[in-house]
């Protein structure tokens, strides 16, 4: 019985920085569009990088580091900020779950792109993290 109603907590927990992130993602959608910002200026910049190998060295790298994607279609569920849309809610819960109860996540993998990081996989785990306040990630190094 303890172990539901921890698992409740948990998910409401979740389900609470879940509706925050994806309203801060309205209200700065609404900003920009009254601050007359173009809507591809919101957007997560997707890059296109050839011949990148996975993996790579694994280090901290800080979360503002990482400024886009190598993958359009993760990309269009996250704004510039890693906030997530709707449609990311149900992993976005799963990783916020896992990373409460203590789960050793793997590393995000990213490459690097000029002055920062484009992300190959692990948007949902930088989404979240950026939510609960960290200032760094994990991340295989390409």
């Amino acid at each position: 019985m303890a172990q539901a109603t921890t698992s409740t907590w948990a998910l409401a927990e979740a389900e609470r920085a879940f509706g925050k992130a994806t309203a801060a993602r309205r209200r700065a959608s609404l900003l920009d569009r009254l601050r007359r910002r173009c809507a591809e200026c919101r957007r997560l910049t997707v890059h296109h990088v050839q011949g990148a190998a996975a993996g790579g060295v694994v280090r901290d790298i800080p979360l503002s580091a990482i400024t886009g994607s190598l993958e359009p279609n993760r990309a269009a569920q996250f704004d510039r900020e890693f906030r997530p849309a709707p449609l990311a809610r149900s992993r976005w819960l799963r990783v916020w779950q896992a990373e409460q109860r203590g789960a050793g996540l793997p590393p995000i993998s990213v490459v690097a792109v000029r002055d920062g990081y484009a992300i190959r996989d692990g948007h949902h785990r930088v989404s979240v993290a950026r939510a609960r306040g960290a200032l760094s990630i994990a991340a295989a190094i390409a």
